[in-house]
């Protein structure tokens, strides 16, 4: 009976990890479809008018055209740089899962003037699968926390458990989150690391979420 039910559980992990993966990508598919991919179609049509401008004449015109065209490029480079750093940024690769989480509290604590504290060195010994999960669970609780208020304070701590199991809170002083989706959204991901999740008011006020991943995700 014991096999059975560690096999149903197993079956059911799968499941979500294949629906998180589905989620994730139509998102994706969604984002490069809406945002980059219409923006490069416009820079295209306005190539068109600066050529033809050339073609009739009108230099300054083109130049103008052309200004702008280029000033959307940009733009669009930015967005698709972030978007790759957002999916798994070379940070988290090359220097570390504490590294990663200074640098996204370091850019969000800037664009929102947000006091962003980060405590997560006992998340480098995670494997490589927990800590890119890790990572996106982090990444989406933070924006979640901006979006919300912003809060004046947010916290990003990984710690050991009485029980041994690996702990990550974030919480912030913001505005309490109501969004069950959006909360539903970070426990699916908590769940496909086989972790536990749940959410409670922070210590100062606002929300503190909380995902405890088992011991043998790491070793101490």
């Amino acid at each position: 009976m014991a096999d059975e039910v560690t096999a149903d559980e197993r079956e059911r992990l799968v499941e979500r990890i294949i629906t998180a993966e589905q989620d994730e990508r139509r998102r994706l598919a969604l984002f490069l479809h809406d945002g980059p991919v219409q923006s490069l179609a416009g820079i295209a049509l306005m190539l068109d008018a600066a050529v033809q401008s050339i073609d009739e004449g009108k230099p300054e015109v083109a130049r103008g055209i052309m200004a702008s065209a280029l000033e959307r490029h940009r733009e669009t480079i930015r967005s698709l740089r972030d978007l790759s750093f957002n999916i798994e940024p070379v940070v988290l690769r090359d220097q570390g899962f504490g590294a990663a989480v200074d640098e996204l509290a370091s850019q969000l604590g800037l664009e929102h003037k947000v006091r962003i504290e980060v405590d997560v060195a006992r998340a480098e010994s995670l494997g490589e699968k927990e800590q890119v999960g890790l990572y996106q669970i982090v990444r989406e609780s933070l924006n979640q926390a901006v979006r919300r208020g912003p809060p004046s304070k947010i916290s990003v701590r990984v710690h050991d458990t009485p029980e041994g199991e690996i702990e990550t809170v974030v919480s912030d002083n913001g505005t309490g989150e109501r969004r069950t989706a959006a909360l539903a959204a970070i426990g699916e991901r908590a769940s496909t690391l086989n972790g536990r999740f749940s959410v409670e008011q922070g210590a100062d006020g606002g929300t503190a979420i909380h995902v405890v991943l088992p011991a043998y995700s790491g070793n101490p």
